[in-house]
């Protein structure tokens, strides 16, 4: 897959973030950090940025920013059009993988908008997709949305809030710190694992792992937990739901194991050692500052959360290093009912 390919694929995944028209500005601003981030910009920011126009856009950057930087650009202001990016895509299978790659950022933030079905329907017409292929990847991403569902319940009566209004005393939790520790360790290694999966459930499956380990570790403290509780804090954090497949999806596509994977065969491991080292990383991370918040009665703000997950990420992915035989180990084994079977469980 050359870089032209790559390019067209991530155009065609940044037209389904911002399909539904809308993305709130914290994670529209997640999405472009994204952007410059694959795009290499130097440390320190090589872009100029403007606050947000009329069309949502950013000034471009200066020349040498990174060529994905630009490109979210281009979508915002559509200054590139999704039929010029699947006309570059001539092969069945990178057509087919940038469907899939388009089902799991609408399938991100919960079930499809309307406005989300209708751009996929166009998409799919324009791609020119092989019906049977299409459909069977729309039932394994419907199955994704069930477990997302199943992961936390809907809504909870009195449940708590993304920040409780002053001090709350949270009760102590009712398993030790220890085993709280083991568990959300776990919860990294098998979303370590799935990065090293070729099929593309195993991305979408992440998710509604870590809704599940935020779940557990609330009610572990005595806190009643709903799904749109759970989002706003993983969002607060500074990790929105739609902006981490994207950096997925991105750091695959320039390792180039998505040309892999749209040939049903999957390169080395060590090529996706970024990815897996990314969803390790940002799983343990929030598992350790979700057992922080609920253990100090939610207290914490928007800019103390993002800072305090930043601090603990650094550590996180320094430990994917020592973990990664268990890694493999489970990327081995790892098939969907066992998934299931975690984010279903008690």
């Amino acid at each position: 897959m050359n870089p032209e390919q790559q390019k067209s694929i991530l155009t065609i995944a940044l037209y389904a973030a911002f399909a539904d028209g809308a993305k709130h500005d914290r994670e529209r601003e997640e999405i472009r950090r994204i952007a410059e981030s694959l795009g290499g910009e130097p440390e320190g920011g090589a872009a100029r940025r403007a606050s947000p126009g009329a069309a949502g856009g950013f000034i471009p950057p200066e020349p040498g920013a990174g060529d994905l930087a630009r490109l979210y650009q281009d979508v915002l202001l559509k200054r590139v059009t999704l039929e010029a990016a699947v006309a570059a895509l001539q092969d069945p299978g990178e057509r087919q993988l940038a469907y899939e790659m388009a089902v799991c950022v609408c399938d991100a933030d919960g079930r499809q908008s309307e406005a989300e079905q209708r751009f996929l329907n166009e998409l799919k017409v324009l791609l020119k997709l092989d019906a049977g292929q299409a459909a069977a990847f729309e039932r394994e991403a419907d199955v994704i949305v069930e477990l997302s569902e199943a992961a936390a319940p809907a809504v909870v009566a009195g449940a708590a809030v993304a920040a409780a209004p002053g001090p709350v005393v949270a009760a102590q939790p009712n398993v030790t710190e220890a085993e709280l520790d083991k568990s959300i360790l776990n919860y990294a290694l098998m979303n370590g694992a799935l990065e090293l999966l070729p099929q593309s459930w195993a991305s979408m499956a992440i998710i509604p792992l870590q809704i599940k380990m935020v779940y557990g570790i609330g009610k572990a403290h005595g806190v009643q937990l709903d799904q749109g509780h759970i989002k706003e804090f993983i969002a607060a954090a500074g990790v929105g739901l739609t902006s981490q497949y994207l950096e997925q999806f991105g750091r695959k596509l320039l390792g180039g194991l998505l040309g892999k994977a749209a040939g049903k065969t999957f390169g080395k491991i060590g090529g996706a050692a970024t990815g897996m080292a990314f969803s390790f990383a940002t799983t343990y991370a929030l598992g350790q500052l979700a057992k922080r918040y609920y253990a100090g009665g939610r207290v914490m703000n928007t800019v103390v959360l993002k800072d305090t997950f930043q601090n603990l990420l650094g550590p996180a992915k320094q430990m994917q290093t020592q973990y990664l035989p268990q890694i493999q180990q489970q990327a081995g084994t790892l098939d969907m009912g066992r998934v299931m079977a975690m984010v279903r469980g008690a």
